[in-house]
């Protein structure tokens, strides 16, 4: 459930959302602006009156801390009702311990909780050669577990982008950039995004 974007938009059938995450979030090499731009559009049109904000405060290549510094100054900026975060992917290719990346998270979650705002993570981006990777399983275990233990929603890319990267074979352009998939990549996460903030919103602790 999302409980304060519920509240903003029953109160005042507005929702702003704030972006902060890697490369995906600041939409690098995409062509209709990445998943965030997308993300708003179907949301207007899944949730009738809705007048949502996007804003995007993307950095590529930044790690959690960065990003946890950042939140706390944005918030008191934009003052959104639910942050999307995309986070772990830059930390696991870093090598950042696993403990001190759920530690800023959890910290980070906490402090969001505490100030009326709603999160939603973005779990690690599917990387071919990371797949075997010990470390980046454990980044990727991790935040799924937190996530559940601190009842928050999770968006889990990396599943998602596998089956991508699977299909590619029957056709589809890749960027050059491996981490960038398609543009069929991006629709399907921003499609994936609004349905889960919709049922967020709706869901039996919501409005609905």
């Amino acid at each position: 459930p999302l409980p304060n974007v519920a509240a903003a938009l029953a109160k005042h059938k507005k929702v702003r959302i704030l972006a902060i995450g890697a490369s995906a979030s600041a939409a690098r090499g995409a062509r209709h602006g990445g998943y965030t731009g997308e993300t708003r559009q179907i949301l207007r049109q899944a949730v009738k009156g809705l007048d949502g904000e996007m804003i995007n405060r993307a950095i590529s290549g930044e790690l959690a801390t960065q990003a946890a510094t950042r939140i706390r100054n944005e918030v008191a900026l934009v003052e959104p009702d639910l942050v999307l975060w995309q986070v772990g992917t830059n930390d696991a290719l870093a090598y950042v311990p696993v403990d001190d990346i759920r530690n800023t998270v959890v910290e980070t979650l906490n402090w969001l909780k505490e100030h009326k705002i709603d999160t939603v993570l973005v779990g690690l981006q599917y990387i071919d050669r990371m797949e075997q990777d010990e470390h980046y399983k454990n980044v990727r275990e991790m935040l799924r577990k937190v996530a559940a233990d601190e009842h928050v929603m999770i968006v889990r890319r990396y599943e998602a982008q596998r089956l991508l990267s699977q299909a590619a074979v029957s056709g589809g352009g890749l960027f050059p950039d491996e981490f960038q998939r398609t543009e069929a990549g991006y629709t399907c996460l921003a499609q994936y995004l609004a349905r889960a903030i919709t049922v967020g919103i709706f869901g039996p602790a919501g409005l609905g």
